[in-house]
């Protein structure tokens, strides 16, 4: 536990001591008067009497409380900074309605090519240690989903999210190469890798890609590209007239010519990724790249307790006023 403000503590000991003090000091001013005090000496002090400083150890208790909730104790704020090494990588993921096409399998079932796409990732991100992150997402353009992190869990949770309709429509390819060059061009790592997945060619957005692969190649970009999916005829999710899910063959087509021509510009490489195997390869390419220094700040999610401490103190000053007012209250 730590404190947001602890210089506020120092009110304990400047208010505490203090008022004990003054406390203990104070003289009665209310008088009764006696004939003689001979009958008075004799009685035993009642169970009250004996414990009658314990109103002002009831407010000091929720005094140091109160200060201590003013100081806003937390749980797990911390700050560190680690320098470690790595390569700064940026996930492009085709969000198409093409991605659809359910044309691979998975343990003997059939999936769209998002989905197994979006487990390979997740293997990917997994296994990965020390290389900055970031996820782009496009069809008709570009969206950056998740910066550069090394915050794998968070990434995780963003990639989960993907989903095929979150952008309009289309295949914005020299989009999704602005927005990955953008996330990585102010980036200090020495490698820097851009892997374009995508199952079309491109139709949509205001840049176009041969464009976008020339200014990655300025900045020292490498983009591998990978084709997703059979070329030609796929099986594609479509719904009848009485509501059934029907599969029909729709004929989707994929630029190779223009995938191979980006990696190439960049010194990358181009992929037919039928399977699993073909992103493997990739991933043994980018195992195989320079890698950097680079010092990361490490942030961990704090919770506030100072409600824990505040409670308790008003509590206690609730229970001293009940005294005050009946047990410990004073005749006039």
């Amino acid at each position: 536990m730590i404190f947001r403000d602890p210089l506020i503590l120092l009110l304990i000991v400047v208010i505490l001591p203090p008022l004990v003090y003054f406390y203990l000091r104070r003289k009665g001013t209310n008088q009764v008067l006696f004939p003689s005090l001979e009958t008075l000496k004799k009685l035993k002090p009642s169970f009250f009497q004996r414990y009658k400083y314990i109103l002002i150890v009831l407010r000091s208790a929720a005094i140091v409380l109160l200060v201590v909730a003013l100081a806003r104790p937390q749980y797990g704020n911390e700050r560190t900074r680690v320098t470690t090494e790595g390569i700064d990588i940026v996930l492009a993921v085709d969000v198409s309605g093409s991605m659809l096409a359910e044309d691979f399998e998975m343990g003997g079932r059939r999936y769209n090519r998002l989905y197994v796409i979006k487990q390979v990732v997740k293997d990917f991100i997994q296994r990965r240690t020390n290389d900055r992150i970031g996820l782009v997402v496009f069809a008709g353009r570009g969206y950056t989903q998740c910066p550069m992190t090394l915050d794998y869990g968070m990434l995780l949770q963003l990639l989960e999210k993907v989903e095929i309709g979150m952008i309009e429509d289309g295949t914005a390819i020299g989009s999704a190469i602005s927005s990955s060059v953008d996330r990585l061009r102010g980036t200090k790592a020495k490698s820097k890798v851009v892997i374009l997945l995508t199952d079309g060619r491109n139709n949509a957005g205001e840049i176009d890609p041969f464009t976008s692969a020339e200014i990655a190649k300025t900045f020292g970009i490498k983009i591998y590209t990978i084709g997703a999916g059979t070329k030609g005829l796929a099986p594609f999710p479509a719904v009848d007239l009485f509501g059934n899910k029907v599969m029909r063959q729709v004929k989707i087509d994929i630029d190779d010519e223009s995938l191979t021509e980006i990696a190439k510009i960049t010194e990358g490489k181009y992929y037919r990724a039928t399977d699993t195997e073909s992103l493997k390869e990739i991933y043994s390419q980018i195992d195989k790249l320079e890698k950097t220094e680079s010092e990361v700040a490490h942030y961990t999610e704090y919770n506030e307790l100072f409600h824990y401490f505040l409670l308790p103190a008003f509590g206690l000053l609730l229970f001293e006023l009940g005294l005050t007012k009946t047990r410990f209250r004073k005749i006039p």
